[in-house]
């Protein structure tokens, strides 16, 4: 349980991340507010198990499906992948008050980068519990 608020808090530092140095990522919550505002690390929280959702749900899928492709490629389809998840999510959160707002597909490109870095950097410290 532990392992898993800790990959929430996780992805939403790199989703803070993303939105701070892409400029095509916004992160959007209801009623406006300021970065330290509670009401952000809140829209983060809930972008996070957002994208959480999204990546074990449908990343699994989407990856066996384009797996002749991610072979082909060695492996460099799967940032496509990973930035189709991030550009679902977005899309997700359009349907709640809480939004996730990206530009284009190369903005959602170089975000999932930027996620994929810092989830692997703070994943270090995060033991994977089997």
């Amino acid at each position: 349980m532990i392992s898993l608020v800790l990959r929430l808090i996780i992805n939403a530092i790199g989703l803070w991340l993303a939105a701070q140095l892409v400029s095509g990522i916004y992160v959007t919550e209801p009623g406006g507010g300021s970065p330290t505002d509670l009401r952000t690390i809140s829209t983060l929280l809930v972008l996070a198990v957002i994208f959480t959702a999204v990546n074990a749900l449908v990343k699994p899928i989407v990856k066996m499906l384009s797996l002749p492709l991610v072979i082909l490629t060695l492996g460099l389809f799967t940032l496509v992948v990973n930035a189709l998840m991030l550009w679902l999510t977005a899309w997700l959160s359009g349907f709640t008050d809480y939004g996730l707002t990206i530009a284009g597909f190369w903005s959602a490109f170089w975000g999932a980068i930027i996620i994929s870095l810092v989830n692997f950097v703070l994943g270090l410290a995060v033991p994977d519990r089997s």
